[in-house]
């Protein structure tokens, strides 16, 4: 007889604390993604229900959870982690029980573990693009500034190890601020921009200060249109928070956008809205969460189990038709192929996309071991669709 035994899956993302708004819609995106495939008549006829717990943005919490969900929830696959600093919790819990974690976000790069599908992007999927990019456009002399933890350190020295390559590269300056900053911190910060003038801010400030921050490059008097910031984080969310004044003429590197004018993807944001409402804004980190959701129910039901060792040959080398183009599992690094792009804000609060991957996608390299421009950099630049 057929097993209908529900399949218990973690979903493991904050409400709660600094980074709220961003794990809140992958949270929510997994969700989606879990009622899409259970619509469609679960794995096999089986239900699949999300066990969730908020950890509220404390590395210590998301690995206690994961150890509950793992021992008294009897879940083999967890969702989550935004910040670096949670993923590295949580990767000891399930190396020592042999579980699988999905991780939806853009991060540092330089890490494999065999308990984790990557599907975010690593740096030679974005931090690389955004440093061709704005060295072309704007010039290589770049302000540095991040919140205090792992992520933004290693990104800011993968990108100026980026701008160092180029004639002229400088950097004027690298700060830091806590994940609780507040207005007060970031004023000495963009006054010390202004007076140092780079060409572009590079920002790995993350959660509810990234708001702070362009709230006081604003009010300062910097010009979007002539020195940007340029960012691997700062999405949709963020933009709604601050608002479009705030956020026009800004750039990011990330494989989704919601202007992204394919059918399915906007049939996709319309399903979403319908079951959610508007209150979350769609971004890279919710796209992520929400096909590799479906990426594994598609192995799930290869494998016919959720086991670790049933499920992972079914995922690697899979591929599938994510919102932002073709994807696919990295056999040798766990990583996934995407579709890098750069979006600048327009005037309405959303981006116009300014320059995407060529058709196929970039090959994940999370250590960074093809390192010339040209080898991994296959960006089509379209015209500028914002003028300052």
């Amino acid at each position: 007889m057929a097993n209908s035994d529900p399949i218990h899956v973690g979903v493991l993302f904050s409400t709660s604390g600094a980074t709220a708004t961003i794990e809140r819609s992958q949270a929510f995106a997994t969700f989606f993604a879990i009622s899409e495939i259970n619509a469609a008549g679960g794995i096999h006829g089986r239900e699949l229900v999300p066990i969730y717990y908020d950890p509220q943005g404390i590395p210590r919490q998301y690995q206690a959870f994961a150890e509950r969900m793992i021992r008294d929830d009897k879940v083999n696959v967890i969702f989550g982690c935004y910040m670096s600093s949670t993923r590295k919790a949580v990767i000891p819990v399930v190396e020592k029980w042999r579980k699988l974690l999905f991780y939806p976000t853009p991060y540092e790069g330089f890490e494999f573990s065999p308990h984790v599908i990557y599907t975010g992007a690593a740096p030679n999927q974005n931090s690389a693009q955004l440093a061709d990019y704005m060295t072309r456009h704007f010039g290589a002399r770049i302000y540095l500034v991040g919140s205090d933890y792992i992520y933004p350190y290693e990104s800011n020295r993968i990108m100026s190890d980026f701008i160092l390559e180029v004639p002229g590269g400088k950097k004027l300056a690298e700060r830091y601020l806590p994940l609780d900053a507040t207005e007060k911190d970031f004023i000495p910060i963009v006054r010390d921009i202004k007076a140092k003038a780079p060409d572009f801010v590079f920002s790995t400030v993350v959660g509810k200060a990234t708001r702070m921050l362009y709230q006081a490059y604003a009010d300062i008097g910097m010009d979007a249109a002539k020195i940007p910031i340029a960012s691997l984080t700062t999405c949709e969310a963020e933009v709604a928070e601050m608002g479009r004044r705030i956020a026009a003429g800004h750039i990011t590197s990330a494989p989704y956008f919601q202007s992204i004018g394919s059918e399915r993807n906007q049939a996709c944001l319309r399903n979403f809205r319908q079951q959610f409402g508007d209150e979350i804004e769609p971004n890279m980190c919710w796209e992520a969460a929400y096909f590799q959701a479906q990426l594994f129910a598609e192995a799930m039901r290869e494998a016919g189990d959720d086991s670790y060792e049933a499920l992972l040959p079914r995922l690697l080398g899979r591929e599938y038709q994510a919102l932002q183009g073709r994807v696919a599992i990295n056999p040798a690094n766990h990583h996934t192929r995407l579709n890098p792009r750069l979006g600048r804000v327009n005037e309405q609060g959303m981006f116009d996309i300014i320059a995407e991957s060529a058709a196929g996608g970039v090959t994940p390299d999370p250590y960074l071991v093809t390192h010339t421009g040209e080898e991994w950099n296959s960006l089509q630049y379209l015209p500028e669709t914002m003028h300052g």
